[in-house]
């Protein structure tokens, strides 16, 4: 009962991240208004980092209060910052791949093929030695053709940012993958601040020599920034890694496919965007393949690859 209830608390973190993720694409969209690529994701991650800093200190206290046999046993400085280091390399290489390919590819196509991570994590976890049951298989194929109902409008061609994208949805698959095998011990928080600074200070390299920008432009795409920043980088990505400490990571990326329904519907309710039938049917599809996925199997047990 109590693995069953923190699968539960997790796929719920999961489903929040998802509905961050999706709004973010519009946010996303329109900061590339003022700033490049890779100064963009610099100050989201910059920015997501600053924000974590009152949440990790205000912990701090908490633990320092309890009592010496409650508190949690703090996490190694050199196992926080090697794996925080590793996940914020990949963060920051995943998500400049995917502000790039946005410049050329639209949001709706750039949407479907970021979901390609749905099927890469699979995948790439056969060579972990992971083997993925028929029905977390059936809910790939179903979010897969799902997303691509709900994305995909008409006989557009192959934007010349598509390939970036599609490369992004790799970097994010070992994301994912790399997040799984943190050892239990390493804060989640604070493993959030360290990757978000290792991925602006990465990306803030890549500015500095390939973009031109100044702090006016900065300060234009303040609302963008903020939400990217704060929500959809800070809350966002934490909710993910602590969602993933008991959700497998193909049922995993599953749930975080939704980000592509959530973006449709905000569209829909915020922008006044109408969903066709075809959209509607691709979110029921996606929808469905995620409540497939966390089905227990005959022996009772979720697809868990935690034990």
């Amino acid at each position: 009962m109590g693995n069953e209830t923190k699968q539960l608390r997790g796929g719920a973190m999961l489903m929040l991240t998802a509905l961050i993720w999706g709004t973010a694409f519009v946010a996303q969209s329109v900061g590339m208004d003022y700033l490049g690529p890779c100064a963009f994701t610099a100050v989201r991650n910059f920015i997501g980092c600053v924000a974590l800093l009152p949440v990790i200190g205000l912990a701090s206290r908490m633990r320092s209060g309890a009592q010496p046999e409650e508190a949690a046993p703090a996490p190694g400085k050199k196992a926080l910052f090697g794996w925080g280091a590793a996940c914020g390399l990949l963060l920051g290489g995943a998500t400049l791949l995917q502000q790039a390919g946005m410049q050329t590819a639209s949001a709706g196509k750039a949407g479907f093929l970021t979901a390609l991570y749905i099927v890469i994590v699979p995948v790439l976890g056969i060579f972990l030695g992971r083997r993925p049951g028929l029905k977390v298989w059936m809910g790939v194929v179903l979010a897969l053709v799902g997303a691509y109902l709900l994305s995909v409008k008409g006989g557009a061609g192959i934007a010349s940012g598509d390939l970036l994208v599609i490369a992004s949805a790799v970097v994010f698959s070992l994301h994912i993958l790399v997040i799984d095998s943190v050892p239990a011990g390493v804060d989640g928080v604070r493993l959030s601040c360290v990757q978000f600074l290792v991925a602006g200070a990465f990306a803030l390299v890549l500015a500095l020599f390939l973009e031109s920008f100044t702090w006016r432009d900065i300060l234009s795409a303040w609302v963008p920034l903020l939400y990217t920043g704060v929500v959809s980088s800070g809350v966002g990505y934490t909710l993910q890694i602590l969602g993933q400490r008991t959700v497998n990571p193909t049922v995993a990326s599953l749930i975080l496919s939704l980000e592509s329904v959530f973006a449709a519907l905000a569209g829909w309710a915020i922008l006044g965007q109408a969903l066709s039938l075809r959209e509607l049917f691709g979110c029921a599809l996606v929808f469905v393949a995620v409540i497939l996925a966390q089905l227990p199997s005959k022996k009772g047990r979720a697809i868990n690859g935690k034990g």
